[in-house]
């Protein structure tokens, strides 16, 4: 067990070594050589983030197995996107799911510590079972009965529609709010075009009668 304990700090030490090197590149636009880089070390983060999810989630069964599968499903989602915006830098439907995974995941990760880690939270009929020792404390909740089970998973699969309508919701507002305000503009801008082109027009037709005799 703790040489599981210590592959698995290993692993998550070198994600944020990868995270902190994909920043100083995206951050950095010196070079056209690093230009590729973000994107590569964006999508290999989250291959060994799922790797390491799923090796974790190994030896997690029952309700906290269950989470753990739908956080899985989420840094899928997220390991599909950061490849499509890797091959498709200018595509806004791909830079847009990425960003929305990766909020998904940020609140799925709070919401697990407070379903599993909380015992005011832990779901009805099921209790949190914990083990402390010197340097490492695991938990595992257990339901006490199929039907706690099944409610349990229930609520964890209610709990991820809420918050992905709910992270769905606030983006296409905001998504809407910035179109609004960049609307008139680009309309001004191609009124300001056909403007200058109708400009040329007589200035070329008035060149052409000049020069003829």
């Amino acid at each position: 067990m703790a040489y599981h304990q210590q592959y698995q700090s290993l692993l998550s030490k070198g994600l944020y070594e990868i995270y902190s090197f994909t920043l100083f590149a995206e951050l950095s636009q010196s070079s056209e050589v690093l230009s590729a880089v973000p994107g590569i070390l964006l999508a290999s983060v989250f291959g060994q983030e799922l790797f390491l999810l799923h090796f974790h989630s190994a030896d997690h069964v029952g309700v906290e197995g269950h989470y753990h599968w739908l956080l899985q499903l989420i840094v899928f989602v997220s390991l599909l996107a950061a490849l499509a915006a890797m091959f498709l830098p200018a595509s806004f439907t791909a830079v847009l799911v990425l960003s929305v995974s990766l909020v998904f995941q940020g609140c799925w990760f709070m919401n697990m510590g407070f379903m599993l880690w909380t015992r005011e939270f832990v779901p009805k009929g099921c209790i949190m079972q914990s083990e402390s020792s010197s340097d490492s404390m695991l938990g595992a909740v257990i339901c006490e009965s199929h039907e706690a089970d099944f409610r349990a998973r229930a609520l964890a699969n209610l709990q991820f529609s809420w918050i992905l309508s709910g992270i769905l919701i606030f983006t296409g507002f905001t998504c809407l709010k910035f179109a609004g305000k960049c609307s008139p503009r680009a309309q001004a801008t191609e009124y300001e075009q056909l403007h200058i082109l109708g400009n040329d027009v007589p200035i070329t037709i008035d060149s052409f009668k000049r020069a003829d005799p």
